[in-house]
């Protein structure tokens, strides 16, 4: 007892020295999986992209087929996780296949680890996990503007069992990121990775980036089986050497943070009642400042004007008397 309470207050002690508590901690997004913007399941997924959870994007190639949902299956403390469950199997990997979940960070929410500098942090990072398939992952940090690549192995001990993993990855002193609104940073957990993705070696210390290590640690194919699924939630990065509680965002708060790169809206609706013809240019502005001026996707999405990060005119030459003119299903993305 004596020297777990020891261990306890060593531990506080260094996060208060490393100014761990007070403020935004966690650097993620959505990393409860509270937000699902665009569906809570997508089924038949064989491709790239963002399917269901906001900021967790699928990277894809060639490793069956698969269901991405938000799921209620969660650890004590969380309500929901992002689960992937194979649907069609891959059991034989071609050397190019491979199965990521990553999440993205702007350059300008990471300059607190003062990469690229003497005084360079740590990053530490934690998150939950469950999956049928015990063995050995791999997780690793991504610097996009100096193309260099760091990596942690973590092993899944119980099947079907909840599992809190704490990673610490190393200072980088080579290579600061951009102090902008560009794709900085990338956390990316390895799950199918052919010869392509793992053929190389776990890249414990700070790379330039080979590929053939992003999946080099990775003893299992999560694809070859329909009886496999994975979920994560509680995911969090961190300046320092210590793993803090998980920073719970309202979902409200934590709906903002995700439409700043994901937009639904219902869209507007003109009517004319003037008795003539009429012209019409109506201004929409988003919920949040986006990003970056957004791609529109929506009934009439290309009679718009101009388009910015904060809104659009959306215009009509042409309404003739008594009819009505509507943007509507508008979806708008300035994803990294």
């Amino acid at each position: 007892l004596l020297m777990t309470k020891a261990a306890e207050l060593a531990k506080m002690g260094e996060v208060l020295t490393n100014g761990q508590i007070g403020g935004r901690r966690n650097i993620i997004i959505n990393g409860a999986m509270q937000v699902s913007q665009r569906s809570t399941s997508a089924s038949s997924i064989t491709a790239t992209g963002y399917h269901a959870l906001d900021r967790f994007k699928l990277l894809y190639t060639d490793a069956g087929t698969w269901t991405m949902s938000q799921s209620s299956t969660a650890p004590n403390g969380f309500a929901n996780s992002l689960k992937l469950d194979c649907t069609s199997a891959k059991s034989s990997l071609a050397s190019d296949s491979r199965l990521f979940i990553m999440t993205s960070i702007e350059g300008q929410d990471v300059q607190q680890f003062k990469k690229g500098t003497s005084d360079a942090e740590q990053y530490t990072l934690s998150f939950h996990v469950r999956s049928n398939k015990t063995g050995t992952y791999q997780v690793n940090i991504e610097d996009n503007d100096n193309v260099r690549i760091v990596g942690s192995t973590y092993t899944i001990s119980s099947a079907n069992t909840w599992e809190k993993k704490e990673i610490t990855f190393v200072a980088d002193q080579t290579g600061a990121f951009a102090d902008d609104t560009g794709d900085s940073l990338a956390i990316m957990w390895a799950l199918v990775a052919g010869t392509d993705n793992s053929s190389g070696a776990v890249p414990t210390a700070w790379e330039a980036k080979v590929n053939t290590d992003r999946g080099a640690g990775l003893n299992i194919n999560l694809a070859d089986s329909t009886d496999n699924e994975w979920y994560i939630t509680g995911v969090q990065l961190e300046v320092g050497s210590v793993a803090t509680p998980f920073e719970h965002r309202s979902p409200a708060e934590e709906l903002a943070l995700c439409q700043r790169y994901y937009i639904e809206e219902d869209g507007i609706s003109m009517r004319n009642f003037t008795g003539g013809t009429i012209a019409v240019s109506i201004p929409h502005f988003w919920k949040t400042t986006m990003r970056a001026a957004p791609t529109i996707t929506g009934t009439n999405a290309t009679a718009n004007e101009t388009i910015s990060a904060r809104g659009f005119q959306a215009y009509k030459g042409t309404i003739g008397s008594g009819a009505s003119w509507q943007l509507t299903g508008t979806k708008a993305t300035a994803e990294l």
